[in-house]
């Protein structure tokens, strides 16, 4: 009899690639998740997963029965969050990845409230800077700043983003300050390493314009692209959610070079084909609401 705390270890190993993650996703020993891959194998008569010490790799059979077994557990987990809903509470387990700076300083803040007033929601935040597969992954949404050029994820704006081109004010006196796109191009640029040197976009009358600056520095982390800027050694575009905190205490200055960085926006993004559930639905309207439009951290927006 194949039984579905079976099917559940199994794609949960597959998702979390080892059986270690599993277990601490699923709140269960490493012993009981291996125990339930051994029975669903053995229910099913035929070997899933090929075993090393480094690593887990599916084997024909666990490709195959991979896509049904996970649209399996996605369909349990949205029926259960149903009946929840329809006894007026929102339940269950959700997992969302989010970037660094903007979850500690606005997302935690925000989520935190709603988590209380909901306490039987499981929400596993992964907090990390890197380009997550959000699909592959088995997340249920990320939470991201800027474009979305993945045609897999269905994408809901939260609120804007705006961008500010800044540096330290002892940067500016020792270098100059620049009046003009050209006038950057002579500058030292520190940059966000997940979007690349041509992430400075300008919105002009003829369209957008990339501007790139001398490559100062590269980070994959705001607060350090926020911190390297501060410390003088160059000007970065940051996002106001960022940047502003330091402009205000006198540590950066806005730089105005004729024409605005282009406009963004913060987004929750869910793959596409999986209904969202009634508690991730519900995620995502109280951050809309917590962070306003124009949001509370840049009044200026």
């Amino acid at each position: 009899m194949i039984r579905i705390e079976g099917i559940a270890a199994f794609v949960a190993v597959v998702e979390a690639g080892s059986v270690s993650e599993a277990a601490r996703r699923l709140r269960l020993s490493k012993s009981v998740v291996s125990e339930r891959l051994a029975e669903l194998e053995k229910s099913l008569g035929g070997i899933l997963l090929h075993r090393t010490t480094r690593k887990l790799t599916l084997t024909e059979d666990g490709t195959v029965f991979l896509e049904r077994a996970a649209r399996i557990v996605r369909e349990i987990e949205e029926a259960a969050a149903d009946m929840a809903e329809r006894r007026g509470t929102l339940s269950g387990p959700i997992r969302i990845a989010a970037p660094v700076t903007f979850g500690r300083m606005h997302l935690g803040p925000a989520l935190y409230p709603f988590l209380a007033k909901h306490p039987e929601i499981e929400l596993t935040l992964d907090i990390d800077d890197r380009r997550v597969d959000a699909a592959s992954d088995g997340y249920d949404a990320i939470i991201r700043n800027g474009p979305i050029a993945d045609n897999r994820l269905v994408a809901w704006k939260l609120t804007r983003s705006r961008r500010l081109l800044c540096a330290s004010p002892d940067y500016l006196a020792r270098q100059g300050i620049p009046s003009s796109l050209a006038d950057l191009n002579s500058h030292r640029g520190i940059f966000y390493t997940n979007r690349g040197v041509a992430d400075w976009r300008f919105q002009t009358p003829e369209g957008a314009i990339v501007v790139r600056a001398k490559l100062a520095l590269g980070i994959n982390n705001g607060d350090m692209l926020r911190d390297a800027a501060t410390a003088g050694l160059g000007i970065a575009l940051l996002p106001a959610f960022i940047a502003g905190p330091a402009i205000r205490e006198g540590r950066l200055a806005e730089i105005d070079v004729g024409h605005k960085p282009e406009a963004e926006f913060i987004y929750m993004a869910h793959p596409e084909g999986r209904n969202p559930s009634a508690k991730l639905r519900a995620i995502a309207d109280h951050l809309k609401k917590s962070f306003g439009d124009p949001p509370y951290w840049d009044p200026a927006g």
